[in-house]
Protein backbone atom coordinates (compact mmCIF):
# COMPACT_ATOMS: atom_id res chain seq x y z
CA UNK A 1 0.00 0.00 0.00
CA UNK A 2 2.42 2.11 0.60
CA UNK A 3 4.68 1.55 -2.40
CA UNK A 4 1.51 2.26 -4.28
CA UNK A 5 1.08 5.58 -2.83
CA UNK A 6 4.81 6.43 -3.37
CA UNK A 7 4.33 5.76 -6.92
CA UNK A 8 1.32 7.78 -7.41
CA UNK A 9 3.31 10.74 -6.19
CA UNK A 10 5.71 10.38 -8.40
CA UNK A 11 3.47 10.35 -11.01
CA UNK A 12 1.84 12.92 -10.28
CA UNK A 13 4.94 14.90 -10.20
CA UNK A 14 6.24 13.97 -12.89
CA UNK A 15 2.77 15.15 -14.58
CA UNK A 16 2.98 18.44 -13.28
CA UNK A 17 6.46 19.14 -14.32
CA UNK A 18 5.55 17.98 -17.92
CA UNK A 19 2.63 20.41 -17.72
CA UNK A 20 -0.06 17.42 -18.39
CA UNK A 21 -2.06 17.84 -14.65
CA UNK A 22 -5.24 20.44 -14.89
CA UNK A 23 -3.99 23.13 -12.96
CA UNK A 24 -0.85 23.50 -15.62
CA UNK A 25 -3.09 23.47 -18.42
CA UNK A 26 -5.81 25.70 -16.75
CA UNK A 27 -2.55 28.02 -16.38
CA UNK A 28 -1.80 28.17 -20.27
CA UNK A 29 -5.88 29.42 -20.79
CA UNK A 30 -6.54 33.03 -22.42
CA UNK A 31 -7.13 35.73 -20.22
CA UNK A 32 -10.51 37.37 -21.40
CA UNK A 33 -10.92 41.06 -21.63
CA UNK A 34 -14.28 42.44 -22.62
CA UNK A 35 -14.76 45.57 -23.34
CA UNK A 36 -18.12 47.30 -23.53
CA UNK A 37 -18.80 50.97 -24.60
CA UNK A 38 -21.99 53.03 -24.05
CA UNK A 39 -23.93 54.58 -26.63
CA UNK A 40 -21.74 54.56 -30.02
CA UNK A 41 -22.42 54.55 -33.52
CA UNK A 42 -21.63 52.10 -35.69
CA UNK A 43 -19.84 55.33 -37.59
CA UNK A 44 -18.21 56.44 -34.25
CA UNK A 45 -14.53 54.78 -35.09
CA UNK A 46 -12.57 55.63 -37.47
CA UNK A 47 -11.56 52.34 -39.23
CA UNK A 48 -15.76 53.13 -40.12
CA UNK A 49 -15.44 56.13 -41.71
CA UNK A 50 -16.22 58.83 -38.69
CA UNK A 51 -16.39 62.62 -39.86
CA UNK A 52 -15.07 64.11 -37.14
CA UNK A 53 -13.88 61.19 -33.88
CA UNK A 54 -10.25 59.94 -33.52
CA UNK A 55 -9.83 56.55 -32.51
CA UNK A 56 -6.47 55.29 -33.56
CA UNK A 57 -6.19 53.00 -30.40
CA UNK A 58 -9.20 51.44 -31.86
CA UNK A 59 -8.36 51.24 -35.18
CA UNK A 60 -4.77 49.93 -34.47
CA UNK A 61 -6.94 47.11 -32.46
CA UNK A 62 -8.47 46.18 -35.61
CA UNK A 63 -5.48 46.30 -37.50
CA UNK A 64 -3.73 43.76 -35.32
CA UNK A 65 -7.28 42.18 -35.24
CA UNK A 66 -10.67 41.45 -36.79
CA UNK A 67 -13.62 44.52 -37.70
CA UNK A 68 -16.92 42.72 -37.76
CA UNK A 69 -19.46 44.57 -39.76
CA UNK A 70 -22.56 42.16 -39.09
CA UNK A 71 -22.30 42.16 -35.05
CA UNK A 72 -25.42 43.41 -33.20
CA UNK A 73 -26.13 43.50 -29.79
CA UNK A 74 -29.72 42.04 -28.04
CA UNK A 75 -31.31 45.66 -27.11
CA UNK A 76 -31.16 49.15 -28.28
CA UNK A 77 -30.98 50.56 -24.72
CA UNK A 78 -28.61 49.58 -22.17
CA UNK A 79 -29.51 46.97 -19.07
CA UNK A 80 -31.27 44.45 -21.57
CA UNK A 81 -28.44 44.71 -23.51
CA UNK A 82 -26.10 43.65 -20.77
CA UNK A 83 -28.03 41.45 -19.63
CA UNK A 84 -27.84 39.40 -22.92
CA UNK A 85 -23.97 39.91 -22.25
CA UNK A 86 -24.03 38.24 -18.84
CA UNK A 87 -26.41 35.61 -19.11
CA UNK A 88 -25.81 34.58 -23.43
CA UNK A 89 -29.72 34.63 -23.39
CA UNK A 90 -32.17 37.02 -24.81
CA UNK A 91 -32.83 39.47 -21.80
CA UNK A 92 -36.49 38.95 -22.35
CA UNK A 93 -35.91 35.06 -21.35
CA UNK A 94 -35.16 37.14 -17.82
CA UNK A 95 -38.39 39.56 -18.65
CA UNK A 96 -35.90 42.61 -18.61
CA UNK A 97 -37.31 44.52 -21.72
CA UNK A 98 -35.88 48.22 -20.73
CA UNK A 99 -33.33 50.07 -18.49
CA UNK A 100 -33.78 49.33 -14.72
CA UNK A 101 -34.95 52.38 -12.76
CA UNK A 102 -37.65 52.20 -10.34
CA UNK A 103 -39.74 49.26 -8.46
CA UNK A 104 -42.86 51.41 -10.05
CA UNK A 105 -41.42 51.27 -13.26
CA UNK A 106 -40.08 47.95 -13.27
CA UNK A 107 -43.48 46.24 -12.00
CA UNK A 108 -45.20 48.51 -14.82
CA UNK A 109 -42.97 47.13 -17.16
CA UNK A 110 -43.21 43.57 -15.75
CA UNK A 111 -39.56 43.72 -15.30
CA UNK A 112 -37.24 42.58 -12.08
CA UNK A 113 -35.63 44.49 -10.00
CA UNK A 114 -32.52 43.17 -10.81
CA UNK A 115 -31.18 40.66 -12.67
CA UNK A 116 -31.84 37.65 -11.05
CA UNK A 117 -27.93 36.83 -9.21
CA UNK A 118 -29.27 33.08 -9.73
CA UNK A 119 -29.54 33.25 -13.44
CA UNK A 120 -26.90 32.00 -15.90
CA UNK A 121 -23.92 33.77 -15.18
CA UNK A 122 -20.97 34.49 -17.20
CA UNK A 123 -18.66 35.78 -14.76
CA UNK A 124 -19.51 32.84 -12.45
CA UNK A 125 -19.07 30.36 -15.24
CA UNK A 126 -15.43 31.66 -15.73
CA UNK A 127 -14.86 31.70 -11.80
CA UNK A 128 -15.58 28.32 -10.90
CA UNK A 129 -13.34 27.21 -13.58
CA UNK A 130 -10.39 29.18 -12.24
CA UNK A 131 -10.40 32.49 -13.89
CA UNK A 132 -9.87 35.05 -11.62
CA UNK A 133 -12.72 37.76 -12.34
CA UNK A 134 -13.45 41.45 -12.09
CA UNK A 135 -16.23 43.49 -13.00
CA UNK A 136 -15.24 47.49 -13.48
CA UNK A 137 -17.40 50.61 -14.79
CA UNK A 138 -21.11 50.73 -15.30
CA UNK A 139 -23.54 48.04 -13.75
CA UNK A 140 -26.71 49.14 -14.19
CA UNK A 141 -28.84 45.80 -13.85
CA UNK A 142 -30.42 47.06 -10.87
CA UNK A 143 -29.73 49.22 -7.78
CA UNK A 144 -32.65 49.82 -5.79
CA UNK A 145 -33.08 48.60 -2.26
CA UNK A 146 -32.19 45.36 -0.92
CA UNK A 147 -30.62 44.75 -4.68
CA UNK A 148 -27.59 41.99 -4.52
CA UNK A 149 -24.04 43.68 -4.63
CA UNK A 150 -22.40 42.58 -7.55
CA UNK A 151 -20.21 39.73 -6.08
CA UNK A 152 -23.45 37.60 -5.93
CA UNK A 153 -22.82 37.57 -9.66
CA UNK A 154 -19.35 36.13 -9.56
CA UNK A 155 -16.80 38.60 -9.16
CA UNK A 156 -13.72 38.82 -7.10
CA UNK A 157 -13.35 41.97 -7.55
CA UNK A 158 -15.78 45.05 -8.41
CA UNK A 159 -15.88 48.81 -8.87
CA UNK A 160 -18.68 50.41 -10.38
CA UNK A 161 -21.38 52.98 -10.86
CA UNK A 162 -25.09 52.71 -11.33
CA UNK A 163 -24.70 49.48 -9.18
CA UNK A 164 -25.25 48.33 -5.52
CA UNK A 165 -23.34 51.38 -4.02
CA UNK A 166 -20.33 49.07 -2.72
CA UNK A 167 -17.44 49.98 -4.13
CA UNK A 168 -18.64 52.55 -5.98
CA UNK A 169 -16.87 54.90 -8.73
CA UNK A 170 -17.39 58.11 -10.12
CA UNK A 171 -18.60 58.35 -13.98
CA UNK A 172 -16.22 60.75 -14.92
CA UNK A 173 -12.64 59.80 -15.85
CA UNK A 174 -11.32 56.54 -16.71
CA UNK A 175 -11.54 55.08 -12.66
CA UNK A 176 -12.88 52.17 -13.98
CA UNK A 177 -9.79 51.54 -16.29
CA UNK A 178 -7.75 52.40 -13.23
CA UNK A 179 -9.33 49.13 -11.69
CA UNK A 180 -8.95 47.03 -14.54
CA UNK A 181 -5.74 47.53 -14.82
CA UNK A 182 -4.83 46.91 -10.96
CA UNK A 183 -6.48 43.55 -11.89
CA UNK A 184 -4.28 42.78 -14.80
CA UNK A 185 -1.29 43.89 -12.95
CA UNK A 186 -2.18 41.73 -9.78
CA UNK A 187 -2.89 38.37 -11.56
CA UNK A 188 -0.94 38.44 -14.56
CA UNK A 189 0.54 35.61 -13.72
CA UNK A 190 -2.35 33.93 -13.48
CA UNK A 191 -5.87 33.33 -15.63
CA UNK A 192 -8.43 36.32 -15.05
CA UNK A 193 -11.78 37.61 -17.00
CA UNK A 194 -12.37 41.14 -16.73
CA UNK A 195 -15.71 43.30 -17.62
CA UNK A 196 -14.96 46.55 -18.45
CA UNK A 197 -17.46 48.61 -19.11
CA UNK A 198 -16.91 52.02 -19.74
CA UNK A 199 -19.28 54.98 -19.38
CA UNK A 200 -18.56 56.63 -22.71
CA UNK A 201 -20.60 58.04 -24.82
CA UNK A 202 -23.09 57.93 -22.33
CA UNK A 203 -24.76 61.35 -20.91
CA UNK A 204 -23.54 63.39 -19.21
CA UNK A 205 -20.62 64.09 -20.82
CA UNK A 206 -17.55 65.42 -18.64
CA UNK A 207 -15.13 66.21 -21.97
CA UNK A 208 -10.72 66.54 -20.42
CA UNK A 209 -9.71 70.02 -21.58
CA UNK A 210 -6.80 68.28 -23.78
CA UNK A 211 -9.40 66.45 -25.92
CA UNK A 212 -11.43 69.86 -26.09
CA UNK A 213 -7.90 71.56 -26.83
CA UNK A 214 -7.27 68.75 -29.60
CA UNK A 215 -10.85 69.38 -31.00
CA UNK A 216 -11.17 72.89 -30.63
CA UNK A 217 -11.26 73.06 -34.74
CA UNK A 218 -15.01 71.28 -34.54
CA UNK A 219 -18.40 73.08 -33.90
CA UNK A 220 -19.12 73.21 -30.83
CA UNK A 221 -21.29 69.65 -30.20
CA UNK A 222 -19.00 68.06 -32.38
CA UNK A 223 -16.06 69.55 -30.04
CA UNK A 224 -17.45 67.62 -27.40
CA UNK A 225 -18.55 64.74 -28.26
CA UNK A 226 -15.48 63.69 -29.93
CA UNK A 227 -13.61 64.55 -26.56
CA UNK A 228 -15.92 61.89 -25.46
CA UNK A 229 -15.24 59.49 -27.80
CA UNK A 230 -11.43 60.22 -27.60
CA UNK A 231 -11.64 59.59 -24.00
CA UNK A 232 -12.91 56.05 -24.42
CA UNK A 233 -10.42 55.57 -27.13
CA UNK A 234 -7.70 56.65 -24.69
CA UNK A 235 -9.15 53.54 -21.80
CA UNK A 236 -9.07 50.83 -24.53
CA UNK A 237 -5.18 51.85 -25.41
CA UNK A 238 -4.24 51.84 -21.72
CA UNK A 239 -5.18 48.18 -21.68
CA UNK A 240 -3.39 47.23 -24.89
CA UNK A 241 -0.35 48.93 -23.55
CA UNK A 242 -0.63 47.24 -20.53
CA UNK A 243 -0.52 43.47 -21.88
CA UNK A 244 2.09 44.65 -23.92
CA UNK A 245 4.50 46.11 -21.28
CA UNK A 246 3.38 43.08 -18.98
CA UNK A 247 4.08 40.67 -21.89
CA UNK A 248 0.78 38.97 -21.71
CA UNK A 249 -0.43 40.19 -24.78
CA UNK A 250 -0.17 37.37 -26.89
CA UNK A 251 -2.04 35.27 -24.07
CA UNK A 252 -5.08 37.48 -23.76
CA UNK A 253 -8.54 37.89 -26.12
CA UNK A 254 -9.63 41.75 -25.78
CA UNK A 255 -13.43 42.06 -27.38
CA UNK A 256 -14.30 45.61 -27.82
CA UNK A 257 -17.79 46.75 -28.53
CA UNK A 258 -20.48 49.28 -26.53
CA UNK A 259 -24.39 48.47 -25.89
CA UNK A 260 -26.21 49.93 -28.70
CA UNK A 261 -26.10 52.76 -31.15
CA UNK A 262 -25.90 56.35 -30.75
CA UNK A 263 -28.28 58.58 -28.29
CA UNK A 264 -30.47 61.18 -30.52
CA UNK A 265 -29.47 64.93 -30.31
CA UNK A 266 -31.74 67.67 -28.37
CA UNK A 267 -32.09 70.95 -29.06
CA UNK A 268 -29.72 73.85 -27.43
CA UNK A 269 -32.12 73.53 -24.26
CA UNK A 270 -30.24 70.55 -23.54
CA UNK A 271 -26.86 71.49 -23.29
CA UNK A 272 -26.40 70.93 -19.76
CA UNK A 273 -27.23 67.48 -17.93
CA UNK A 274 -28.11 69.90 -14.83
CA UNK A 275 -28.61 73.18 -14.09
CA UNK A 276 -24.69 74.33 -15.40
CA UNK A 277 -21.76 72.74 -16.96
CA UNK A 278 -20.38 71.38 -13.55
CA UNK A 279 -23.49 68.78 -13.92
CA UNK A 280 -22.28 67.57 -17.34
CA UNK A 281 -22.66 68.24 -20.83
CA UNK A 282 -26.09 67.39 -22.10
CA UNK A 283 -27.60 65.78 -25.14
CA UNK A 284 -27.16 68.74 -27.35
CA UNK A 285 -23.99 67.42 -28.15
CA UNK A 286 -25.17 63.59 -28.56
CA UNK A 287 -23.91 63.98 -32.16
CA UNK A 288 -22.58 60.15 -32.43
CA UNK A 289 -23.43 58.89 -36.43
CA UNK A 290 -24.62 55.46 -37.45
CA UNK A 291 -22.35 55.11 -40.54
CA UNK A 292 -25.35 55.77 -42.49
CA UNK A 293 -27.73 53.17 -40.48
CA UNK A 294 -31.62 53.68 -40.19
CA UNK A 295 -32.36 54.84 -36.35
CA UNK A 296 -30.30 55.61 -33.38
CA UNK A 297 -30.44 54.02 -29.42
CA UNK A 298 -34.24 52.89 -28.66
CA UNK A 299 -34.60 51.34 -32.17
CA UNK A 300 -34.59 47.93 -33.49
CA UNK A 301 -33.38 48.90 -37.10
CA UNK A 302 -29.82 48.75 -37.66
CA UNK A 303 -28.45 52.17 -36.56
CA UNK A 304 -29.96 51.05 -32.76
CA UNK A 305 -28.57 47.37 -32.31
CA UNK A 306 -25.39 47.20 -35.07
CA UNK A 307 -22.14 48.32 -33.52
CA UNK A 308 -18.50 48.37 -33.79
CA UNK A 309 -17.24 44.47 -32.75
CA UNK A 310 -13.43 44.49 -32.82
CA UNK A 311 -11.70 41.45 -31.62
CA UNK A 312 -8.10 41.07 -31.26
CA UNK A 313 -5.57 38.32 -29.90
CA UNK A 314 -2.55 37.99 -31.18
CA UNK A 315 -1.72 35.00 -32.88
CA UNK A 316 -5.32 33.37 -33.19
CA UNK A 317 -7.00 36.78 -34.54
CA UNK A 318 -5.81 37.34 -38.29
CA UNK A 319 -4.72 40.46 -37.66
CA UNK A 320 -6.31 43.02 -40.35
CA UNK A 321 -9.06 41.36 -41.46
CA UNK A 322 -12.54 42.74 -41.81
CA UNK A 323 -15.19 39.97 -41.63
CA UNK A 324 -18.35 40.82 -43.95
CA UNK A 325 -20.10 38.10 -43.86
CA UNK A 326 -20.50 36.47 -40.03
CA UNK A 327 -23.51 37.08 -38.35
CA UNK A 328 -22.56 37.65 -34.73
CA UNK A 329 -24.95 38.76 -31.79
CA UNK A 330 -24.25 39.59 -27.87
CA UNK A 331 -25.84 36.48 -26.79
CA UNK A 332 -22.86 34.70 -28.47
CA UNK A 333 -20.32 36.09 -26.53
CA UNK A 334 -20.68 33.42 -23.67
CA UNK A 335 -20.48 30.17 -25.71
CA UNK A 336 -17.54 31.90 -27.35
CA UNK A 337 -16.00 32.50 -24.00
CA UNK A 338 -15.92 29.56 -22.79
CA UNK A 339 -15.24 27.78 -25.70
CA UNK A 340 -12.15 30.20 -25.77
CA UNK A 341 -11.32 29.38 -22.34
CA UNK A 342 -11.81 25.72 -22.22
CA UNK A 343 -15.30 25.43 -20.30
CA UNK A 344 -18.26 23.23 -21.19
CA UNK A 345 -21.65 24.75 -20.74
CA UNK A 346 -23.28 23.82 -17.65
CA UNK A 347 -25.51 20.78 -17.28
CA UNK A 348 -29.08 22.17 -18.46
CA UNK A 349 -27.79 25.31 -19.63
CA UNK A 350 -29.45 26.50 -23.16
CA UNK A 351 -27.82 29.54 -24.88
CA UNK A 352 -29.70 31.42 -26.82
CA UNK A 353 -26.38 32.36 -29.05
CA UNK A 354 -23.59 29.99 -30.17
CA UNK A 355 -20.12 29.96 -30.15
CA UNK A 356 -18.34 32.75 -32.46
CA UNK A 357 -15.05 31.14 -32.13
CA UNK A 358 -14.81 29.85 -35.53
CA UNK A 359 -15.32 33.50 -36.78
CA UNK A 360 -12.66 34.53 -34.83
CA UNK A 361 -9.74 32.75 -36.15
CA UNK A 362 -10.67 34.05 -39.65
CA UNK A 363 -12.87 31.39 -40.87
CA UNK A 364 -16.60 31.69 -42.17
CA UNK A 365 -19.20 31.45 -39.11
CA UNK A 366 -22.22 29.46 -39.88
CA UNK A 367 -25.37 30.84 -38.18
CA UNK A 368 -27.68 27.96 -37.25
CA UNK A 369 -29.95 30.07 -34.43
CA UNK A 370 -32.28 33.10 -35.15
CA UNK A 371 -31.53 36.35 -33.71
CA UNK A 372 -34.58 37.68 -31.68
CA UNK A 373 -35.42 41.02 -30.62
CA UNK A 374 -37.95 42.45 -28.04
CA UNK A 375 -38.18 46.16 -27.06
CA UNK A 376 -41.57 47.64 -24.99
CA UNK A 377 -40.45 51.50 -24.84
CA UNK A 378 -40.75 52.35 -28.46
CA UNK A 379 -43.20 55.11 -29.76
CA UNK A 380 -45.05 56.28 -32.87
CA UNK A 381 -41.34 58.14 -34.09
CA UNK A 382 -40.07 56.88 -37.75
CA UNK A 383 -37.27 54.79 -36.01
CA UNK A 384 -38.52 53.62 -32.54
CA UNK A 385 -41.67 51.93 -33.66
CA UNK A 386 -40.67 48.12 -33.80
CA UNK A 387 -41.55 46.22 -30.57
CA UNK A 388 -39.93 42.72 -31.60
CA UNK A 389 -38.01 41.77 -34.25
CA UNK A 390 -35.87 38.47 -35.47
CA UNK A 391 -33.18 37.75 -37.85
CA UNK A 392 -33.12 34.26 -39.53
CA UNK A 393 -30.33 34.22 -42.36
CA UNK A 394 -30.20 37.08 -44.71
CA UNK A 395 -33.86 38.11 -43.69
CA UNK A 396 -34.82 40.52 -40.54
CA UNK A 397 -38.53 41.11 -39.77
CA UNK A 398 -39.85 43.84 -37.52
CA UNK A 399 -43.06 44.34 -36.04
CA UNK A 400 -45.36 45.92 -33.87
CA UNK A 401 -48.61 44.10 -33.72
CA UNK A 402 -50.86 47.06 -32.06
CA UNK A 403 -49.62 49.71 -34.55
CA UNK A 404 -49.98 46.78 -37.02
CA UNK A 405 -46.83 47.40 -38.80
CA UNK A 406 -44.04 45.05 -40.43
CA UNK A 407 -41.70 45.45 -42.24
CA UNK A 408 -39.11 43.38 -43.74
CA UNK A 409 -35.44 43.50 -45.13
CA UNK A 410 -33.02 41.43 -47.09
CA UNK A 411 -29.61 42.34 -45.31
CA UNK A 412 -27.87 40.74 -48.19
CA UNK A 413 -28.72 43.62 -50.80
CA UNK A 414 -29.58 46.25 -48.16
CA UNK A 415 -27.20 46.33 -45.48
CA UNK A 416 -28.51 49.75 -44.11
CA UNK A 417 -32.40 48.90 -43.75
CA UNK A 418 -33.34 51.33 -46.04
CA UNK A 419 -36.13 49.25 -48.69
CA UNK A 420 -39.31 47.09 -46.83
CA UNK A 421 -39.57 44.49 -48.96
CA UNK A 422 -42.67 42.60 -47.60
CA UNK A 423 -45.05 43.02 -49.86
CA UNK A 424 -42.57 41.44 -52.37
CA UNK A 425 -42.06 38.42 -50.15
CA UNK A 426 -45.41 37.73 -48.30
CA UNK A 427 -44.44 33.69 -47.74
CA UNK A 428 -41.24 35.35 -45.80
CA UNK A 429 -42.67 37.45 -43.74
CA UNK A 430 -45.61 35.11 -42.53
CA UNK A 431 -42.70 32.54 -41.92
CA UNK A 432 -41.05 34.88 -39.80
CA UNK A 433 -44.02 36.38 -38.28
CA UNK A 434 -44.73 32.67 -37.00
CA UNK A 435 -41.24 32.30 -35.49
CA UNK A 436 -41.67 35.27 -33.64
CA UNK A 437 -44.78 34.13 -32.38
CA UNK A 438 -43.57 30.89 -31.10
CA UNK A 439 -40.93 32.48 -29.73
CA UNK A 440 -42.65 35.23 -27.90
CA UNK A 441 -44.81 31.82 -26.43
CA UNK A 442 -41.54 30.28 -25.10
CA UNK A 443 -41.04 33.28 -22.88
CA UNK A 444 -41.98 33.79 -19.24
CA UNK A 445 -44.71 35.61 -18.53
CA UNK A 446 -43.53 36.72 -14.83
CA UNK A 447 -39.83 38.10 -13.41
CA UNK A 448 -38.25 35.50 -11.03
CA UNK A 449 -39.30 35.78 -7.46
CA UNK A 450 -35.62 35.67 -6.33
CA UNK A 451 -35.32 39.31 -8.48
CA UNK A 452 -37.55 41.42 -6.61
CA UNK A 453 -37.04 44.01 -3.88
CA UNK A 454 -38.71 43.50 -0.58
CA UNK A 455 -40.34 46.84 -1.21
CA UNK A 456 -42.04 45.51 -4.25
CA UNK A 457 -43.58 42.31 -2.45
CA UNK A 458 -44.99 44.90 0.22
CA UNK A 459 -46.54 46.89 -2.60
CA UNK A 460 -47.92 43.72 -4.13
CA UNK A 461 -49.25 42.63 -0.90
CA UNK A 462 -50.80 45.82 -0.45
CA UNK A 463 -52.56 46.11 -3.57
CA UNK A 464 -53.88 42.43 -3.04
Amino acid sequence: MKYSVCFLTIIITSLSLMGLTSEANADDRPNIIFIFADDWGYGDVGIHGSTFCKTPHLDQMAKEGMDFTNFTVNSPVCSPSRVAVMTGQFPARHCVHQHFQSVKAHMNRGMPDWLDPQAPMLPRMLKNAGYKTGHFGKWHLGSVGDSPTEDAYGYDRFATFNGSGKNEIKKSGLASVDHAEALIRDFKDETFFVNLWLHEAHLAHFPQKKYLEQFKDLDEQKRVYASIIAEGDEGVGRILTLLKELDIDENTLVVFTTDNGPEFTRDAKHKYHGKDESSGFGGYYSVGETGGLKGKKRSLFAGGIRVPFIVRWPGVVPSGKTDTTSILTAVDLLPTFLEVADVSLPDGYKPDGQSAFTAFKGEPLQRTKPIFWEWRGGDNQDYTWPSIGIRDGKWKLLVNKEQNKLELYDLESDWSEKHNVATDYPAVAHQLSEKLDAWKRSLPANPSKNSLSRARKKISKQNK
